[in-house]
């Protein structure tokens, strides 16, 4: 085997495995504290709120609702958990009276991929969903969220909280 033979190799590895990041290695729940409080937003899905609390240990929790026309459209819950030294974001979904989306023992797992001072990064295992919460203001929250469609290709929403006060 030759330079030649597998160089052509290498550059692919290298350009695969730089379009995607990898799982942090070592973070506590304290440098998520960015994304507590009360937010709120008015978007086409309707009256979206959605309420983290402070770290407390190795964890945080958030509930979000979207309400359209008066009525709960669907319900999301939140921990985030510490597991070998790195929060997990572990989702569920809701239909109008509780009713799950998920199984009960398979909640969705997100992967901190990315973190710095008001800024994290989460992803599905499988690379179908992201997720990025970023202060931009003491009163101003940005999440982005990219998800495959059901033909594979992505989609972008962007939702702009404000602090609810």
């Amino acid at each position: 085997m030759n330079l030649r033979t597998i160089l052509p190799s290498i550059i692919s590895l290298i350009l695969i495995s730089g379009s995607s990041r990898a799982q942090v290695t070592k973070a506590n729940v304290s440098q998520l504290a960015f994304m507590a409080g009360t937010w709120t937003q008015k978007s086409t899905w309707g009256d979206m709120e959605e309420f983290w609390g402070e770290p407390m240990g190795d964890s945080m929790i958030s509930s979000f609702r979207v309400v359209k026309d008066g009525k709960a459209a669907f319900y999301e819950f939140v921990v985030i958990e510490e597991q070998n030294q790195v929060p997990v974001f572990k989702m569920r979904h809701f239909n109008r009276g509780s009713i799950g989306w998920e199984d009960k023992d398979k909640p969705l797992l997100f992967y901190l991929i990315g973190i710095e001072k008001n800024k994290a990064d989460f992803e599905l295992k499988d690379k179908s969903v992201h997720l990025t919460y970023q202060l931009v203001s003491p009163d101003k929250l940005d999440v982005v969220l990219i998800e495959k469609d059901k033909k594979g290709k992505l989609q972008k929403d962007v939702f702009n909280y404000s602090r609810k006060k």
